[in-house]
């Protein structure tokens, strides 16, 4: 490759690296990854106002599957995109795709905000352009990182990480409070406060953001984009749909639909894998995983958010559905004052995300990571210790430790996996990743959720019938409340309904009850005390849970090794302004002359690794952190 080819490849070390363009590039992906996690959480807390907007009522057993896809069908895109799109970037331009997605997520932000459908047909418009906004959510998350990576040195990733981390753990709480207050005033703002941000975003990134990593022209691997879509898609509609009673069952997992989606799933995900190790140029680079430092991270990563991805849903659930009614709050009040109760989360994580960047940084990411998963473990088994109507002093230490933890984990694990990649793969690589956590945090939903149905379905029909009963509902209309899935409960609870209302309504048993033991039924109370013991068995399993999967990622980080740095520079740009300087002007092709490999064969630009090696691009680069630099602590920069 000439000098010329190489600029255009990757632009030198001054232009892409310069100190006021990172800070850009770090402002504006940190908006981009707000913009879109308050996106999705702003839905927790707005879907109850959302389904009055559109005139449907989402506990009706024919419209459950709208409100899970309205729900988690955001989450599923960005899930099985990131991947295919951080290859893209990683062919085409990381700044291209990155502004590709910015403009996609804002086109259709405004067009679930001027939604004028209603019922089955408003709820599918909805679900089709939240899948379309998904698109635009995985270019940015695909390419963010990959800028970052591109756009900073390795001694400084983790605290860019760090500072994006808190972008993205904020947006997800910002989200609760926005929606709390802006859904009651009209749902539709829920979708158009994004709209000025992307719009501002949009634009600054074409004026301001530069292509400054490797890319290598390649072609797209349409087999195996296709295979990975549809094993992926087909996992998490499964897991999606095993949320669902079936044939007298609390879940669906003895659905055979939903065991058809997640075994064929699966196995098509592994022909997959097997095709990948086929093509010239594949989708998902499986050579990646020899890197131990890249294994080790997206292991930890998977795991942890296995663990954590279906907390903050339990907690709302716990919070709505018990606690907030225990303490005076009416059920329509309870969504906001969940996100407000969630806040230590947040203060937890933004304290400690871009300390332990900066951190990892200079000492490496092995201990902060590993530490931050021993801490968000322990807060998994202090929570089993806390009683149903918890003391919230106590609540708010716990949630604030394992954020604590989390932000100990997060920006060292993101940087270490980064700083591993080589750079003409950090779109796929940071695709990989993100792939990982998000297929992780529907798994874990749904595991969540299964636990704690089961643990409802064994305790909770007795206690509901034997309750309603001695508050003078009929035995007949009671057992027919009681037999009802414990599933529309936890959706009654995390929708801000009053659960009670929603099962006694259809029989009718209200409407004969006197006007004050009806109140007393559907008052604050009542539920909140029958569902506490039922709830508390599954609740403890699914923390259990938590805890066993977190032990496991514990494990994964420590076994990463002590640093692992993968950098290529633009060595040659850096070498011909020394040389000019100097006045000794030669040609650079002496430089890069073409010689062979490590395995005896020319590299692709005849480049020589600063180690004697070539890299996978051929680059001048140096390449550290082998096994043996590992365990003797040579390499250089955190990983």
């Amino acid at each position: 490759m000439t000098v010329a080819g190489q600029e255009q490849a990757a632009p030198s070390a001054r232009g892409g690296r310069g100190i006021q363009y990172k800070w850009i590039a770090l402002s504006n992906t940190t908006l981009g990854i707000l913009m879109v996690t308050i996106n999705q959480s702003i839905l927790l807390i707005s879907l109850p106002a959302l389904f009055r907007g559109i005139k449907l009522n989402p506990l009706v057993p024919s419209n459950t599957s709208y409100f899970l896809w309205t729900f988690l069908g955001f989450l599923l895109v960005t899930a099985v995109l990131v991947v295919s799109l951080g290859r893209v970037g990683d062919i085409y331009g990381r700044v291209k795709m990155y502004n590709l997605g910015f403009a996609v997520f804002t086109l259709f932000s405004i067009l679930l905000s001027v939604t004028w459908l209603t019922g089955p047909a408003g709820a599918l418009w909805i679900i089709i352009m939240r899948v379309f906004q998904g698109v635009g959510g995985a270019f940015l998350f695909a390419n963010s990182t990959a800028i970052l990576t591109d756009a900073f040195p390795q001694n400084e990733r983790g605290k860019a990480m760090g500072i994006n981390g808190i972008a993205a753990v904020s947006g997800s709480f910002l989200g609760l409070l926005l929606g709390g207050v802006l859904a009651p005033i009209e749902w539709r703002l829920v979708f158009l406060v994004s709209v000025p941000f992307g719009l501002f975003g949009t634009v600054w990134a074409y004026l301001k953001l530069k292509d400054n990593g490797v890319r290598i022209p390649a072609r797209i691997d349409w087999l195996g984009n296709a295979l990975f879509a549809i094993g992926l898609i087909s996992v998490l509609t499964g897991i999606v749909y095993s949320l669902l009673p079936y044939g007298g069952h609390p879940t669906g997992w003895t659905n055979p639909y939903v065991l058809t989606a997640i075994f064929g799933g699966i196995v098509v995900l592994v022909l997959f894998a097997w095709v990948e190790t086929r093509v010239p140029q594949p989708m998902f680079r499986l050579g990646l995983f020899k890197i131990r430092a890249f294994t080790a991270g997206n292991i930890a990563g998977l795991l942890g958010a296995l663990g954590r991805g279906g907390l903050q849903f339990m907690l709302i659930i716990w919070l709505q559905g018990i606690w907030l009614p225990q303490h005076g709050k009416s059920f329509s009040e309870t969504p906001l004052w969940a996100g407000i109760s969630m806040i230590p989360l947040t203060i937890g994580f933004l304290l400690t995300a871009p300390l332990a960047g900066i951190l990892s940084d200079r000492y490496g990411a092995r201990a902060f990571a590993t530490c931050g998963l021993i801490v968000s473990g322990a807060s998994f088994l202090l929570l089993e210790l806390l009683p149903i109507n918890f003391s919230y002093v106590w609540f708010a230490a716990l949630i604030f430790l394992f954020a604590v933890g989390m932000g100990l984990f997060f920006s060292p694990n993101q940087a270490a996996v980064m700083n591993s990649l080589p750079p003409e793969q950090r779109g796929a690589g940071a695709g990989m990743l993100n792939t990982f956590q998000n297929s992780a945090t529907v798994l874990s939903m749904g595991l969540f959720f299964t636990i704690v149905t089961l643990g409802l379905a064994a305790r909770l029909p007795g206690h509901l019938y034997r309750g309603l009963v001695a508050a003078g509902v009929a035995p007949a209309a009671a057992r027919t409340v009681a037999s009802e899935p414990p599933i529309g409960s936890l959706f009654s609870a995390f929708l801000g309904y009053n659960p009670v209302r929603e099962l006694l309504g259809p029989t009718g048993a209200l409407q004969r009850l006197p006007a004050r033991q009806a109140a007393y039924i559907t008052g604050r109370s009542f539920f909140p005390k029958l569902i506490e013991a039922p709830f508390a068995s599954g609740l403890h399993l699914a923390f259990s849970f938590a805890a066993g999967a977190t032990v496991i990622a514990i494990v994964a980080s420590a076994a990463r090794g002590r640093r692992y740095l993968h950098t290529t520079e633009p060595l040659l740009d850096e070498m011909a302004d020394g040389l000019a300087e100097e006045g000794g002007l030669v040609g650079l092709d002496a430089v890069a002359t073409t010689g062979p490999s490590a395995n005896g064969e020319p590299s692709a630009n005849g480049r020589r690794s600063a180690n004697g090696k070539r890299s996978a691009n051929g680059e001048l680069s140096t390449s550290e952190g082998t096994e043996a630099d590992q365990e003797l602590g040579t390499s250089r920069g955190s990983g």
